[in-house]
């Protein structure tokens, strides 16, 4: 059995809104309390990276049209004890989406690692 540390994009629509930085705000503290509303607040919310298809430098994942803004979150969440890589997927997916039903996920990035050891995203050999 092993450790894994699941990362997954959410997309997030966002009504009613002027500007990203509000559209963006939004999104992170809606996704926070929703997940809160299940005790889940081991799961690390922030807004996603696009990169930029001219330069590739990332910027936030956002975009507005017509006032309603479409954010894609990062959420992160430690899942102990799996059997597999694929394990881990799945039950951080079904822990997430049942907390945040009806909003679409996809994983990104899941890294193993020792109990010990302390663990950031892109820093594994995927």
């Amino acid at each position: 059995m092993s450790n894994y540390l699941v990362a997954m994009e959410a997309a997030w629509l966002v009504r009613d809104v002027e500007d990203i930085d509000d559209a963006i705000g939004v999104a992170v503290s809606e996704a926070g309390r929703r997940l809160n509303e299940k005790d889940m607040d081991y799961v690390e919310v922030e807004v996603g990276a696009t990169p930029c298809p001219a330069c590739g430098e990332p910027f936030d994942s956002s975009f507005i049209a017509a006032g309603t803004a479409l954010v894609g979150l990062l959420l992160e969440m430690k899942v102990f004890n799996a059997d597999s890589e694929e394990h881990a997927q799945r039950i951080a997916k079904s822990e997430i989406g049942g907390a945040l039903r009806d909003v679409p996920l996809e994983i990104v990035e899941t890294i193993e690692y020792e109990e010990d050891e302390d663990i950031e995203l892109g820093s594994g050999d995927e």
